[in-house]
This record gives C-alpha cells, sequence and structure tokens, in this order.
C-alpha cells in the first residue's frame, strides 16, 4: 500500500455506504480496488466501520436525553 490516494480520490465520499453494504456492484468493486492501494482511505475505512459498529449497540432510550 501507498499513501498515495491513486485516481480515484474521491472514494472517501463513499466508505459509509460500502461499510453498510449499500452500494452497487459497480461501486463496491471501486472501493474495494482503492482500499488496497490507499493508506489514507484504507484508514477511515477502519474509522468508519469501527463507528458503524459501535452505533448498532445504541438503543432507542440512548438517543432520548
Amino acid at each position: 500500500m501507498s499513501a498515495d490516494p491513486g485516481d480515484d480520490p474521491h472514494v472517501r465520499l463513499l466508505l459509509g455506504a460500502y461499510v453498510l453494504d449499500a452500494l452497487n456492484a459497480e461501486e463496491t468493486c471501486r472501493v474495494a480496488r482503492h482500499l488496497q492501494g490507499c493508506d489514507g482511505c484504507a484508514q477511515v475505512y477502519v474509522e468508519v466501520a469501527e463507528a458503524s459498529a459501535l452505533l448498532a449497540l445504541l438503543r432507542a432510550e440512548d438517543l432520548r436525553e
């Protein structure tokens, strides 16, 4: 991997949808390919995935305050 975002620097805009498996097949492949070669986006992906996992632990009661 390199720190260079390569030829697809806007993939970060798709990472949330990628984590939630909400992209079409073409977009999913594009993001997966990009993550293999971009350390920066791969790190953001990990952060988004961790945040998504934590949000799944919340209950409706937790949000009422």
